[in-house]
């Protein structure tokens, strides 16, 4: 009987997953939420106020639901980053 380690990611994919995961829920929540309420702009969208309050609780919602009860966010699925429990 062998005591195998299970593999533990290199840091810089963790790093990187959590850096993509956060610029593209950013881009894609501020997006739809800006299209939504109407504050698209001529070079992207600019939230203020509840539309802004609102993508930052759908930012932690990612982080929180994807990476604790659906075994991973999209990057870190993709780089194959999610450390060992």
């Amino acid at each position: 009987m062998s005591d195998t380690q299970p593999s533990v990611p290199a840091t810089w994919r963790i790093v990187l997953a959590a850096i993509l995961d956060f610029l593209t829920i950013f881009a894609l929540g501020g997006y739809v939420i800006a299209r939504l309420t109407g504050n698209l702009t001529e070079t992207g969208f600019q939230l203020s106020g509840a539309p802004a309050v609102a993508l930052f609780v759908l930012i932690i919602a990612y982080f929180v639901v994807l990476g604790r009860y659906m075994g991973g966010t999209i990057w870190q699925r993709i780089l194959r980053a999610r450390r060992p429990r």
